[in-house]
């Protein structure tokens, strides 16, 4: 950003004036969350930490006792809760009147004459930021910054009440939308861990609490090699490898999964073991036993198996690791791994009809619904991103 700029890249229609620079000290009262560890109980008034700054919801609990005590400044409506302590510089803003107690890793800050929702996304902009982590006490562990040097970082802002409003507004709304798709999601996941647990059988039981229409036969017992091919990986060359498109695409470990396939993040133009489309890949390193997906024919390394398994099979071995099977068995004491046999040995019940077709597909389905929440959430939070960019300064 040029140190002289005024105006922001988009603005609302009609809005002309240049933007003043202002110090957030001038603008909002800034306020302590209580220092000592509280008291926890069951209910009374909620405690808010900064790892609940994005919903502003606990479950942790005071009395109306200790609130009285050490608050005689609480959240109110309207108010800012800023992240200080661990991560810096998040906010978020009160939409009601609830007593909320808060600790000392959040700032309040009380506005006066500035709309709370733009003023909040106005500190999520670069600049702020960038003032933020100037004042921050990163050799301090965790990093921190004091509650006083909150209010000498410029902020630079629209004096008019309607452009403020106007642009408030459009943040809410997206904010809004965020949230919404980040709830939808997180219900689909949550929604899939039950049915993981009711559609296959529990431990010690050969039939699943939860079973499609006609079926009714018990399941039975087989070791997953003796189901489906297992290809450990074995890693090319080093030198081969390369950020820049190549011959093949390489599979080292979970962090060339995302949302359950295969991202490409790194190339090699030696073909050592391979995986081929609709192949199942297992992270058989830290975290061993994670799994996705491939849409591509890769090259695995090491750090990874490919198995050649329905989707019936993936979503057995998606609830082992969500059971924690896999840390069970992992051998190593500083870099925990899967072999060879560990894998083929493994256990699995399975239906020996349709049932497994009819299992799959419904998993099959409701991963890409959370598939296509994931993606809606991620294009509105990059939108997001650009307008913070554009829409302030």
């Amino acid at each position: 950003m040029k140190e002289n700029k005024t105006k922001p890249d988009i603005r609302f229609k009609g809005f002309t004036d240049d933007w003043e620079q202002r110090k957030l000290g001038e603008i909002v009262g800034i306020y302590d969350g209580v220092h000592q560890t509280p008291k926890y109980q069951d209910s009374g008034i909620m405690f808010l930490s900064v790892e609940n700054i994005s919903t502003l919801q606990s479950t942790k609990y005071i009395s109306e006792e200790d609130f009285k005590r050490d608050y005689k400044v609480y959240p109110q409506e309207n108010d800012i809760l800023m992240t200080r302590i661990g991560d810096v510089g998040t906010t978020n803003v009160m939409t009601d009147n609830t007593l909320k107690a808060y600790y000392v890793s959040l700032a309040l800050l009380k506005y006066k004459n500035t709309n709370p929702y733009f003023l909040s996304n106005a500190m999520q902009s670069n600049y702020v930021q960038k003032g933020l982590a100037n004042r921050t006490l990163k050799t301090a562990v965790p990093m921190k910054i004091n509650k006083d040097e909150i209010g000498k970082v410029d902020v630079i802002l629209t004096a008019a009440v309607e452009e403020q409003s106007k642009i408030g507004s459009y943040f809410k709304n997206l904010d809004n939308l965020i949230t919404l798709h980040q709830r939808e999601c997180n219900q689909l996941k949550e929604l899939k861990k039950t049915m993981l647990k009711k559609m296959f059988p529990r431990d010690g039981s050969n039939i699943p609490e939860v079973r499609f229409a006609g079926f009714t036969d018990d399941w039975e017992q087989r070791k997953l090699g003796d189901v489906t091919q297992i290809i450990m990986g074995q890693s090319p060359d080093g030198s081969t490898y390369s950020e820049t498109p190549k011959d093949y695409i390489l599979v080292q470990g979970n962090s060339d999964i995302k949302d359950g396939w295969v991202e490409p993040r790194l190339w090699t133009t030696q073909m050592t073991k391979k995986a081929d489309v609709g192949d199942l890949i297992m992270s058989v390193r830290a975290p061993a036993g994670s799994m996705g997906k491939t849409a591509y024919n890769v090259v695995i390394g090491r750090g990874v198996a490919a198995i050649k398994g329905n989707e019936f099979i993936f979503q057995s071995l998606i609830k082992k690791d969500i059971e924690g099977f896999w840390k069970k068995i992992t051998t190593g004491s500083t870099f925990e791994s899967l072999n060879s046999n560990d894998i083929k040995n493994s256990n699995l019940l399975v239906p020996v009809n349709e049932e497994q077709i009819k299992i799959g597909q419904y998993f099959s389905q409701l991963d890409n619904l959370i598939t296509l929440h994931q993606r809606e959430l991620e294009i509105l939070k990059n939108l997001k991103k650009t307008c913070l960019k554009r829409m302030f300064i």
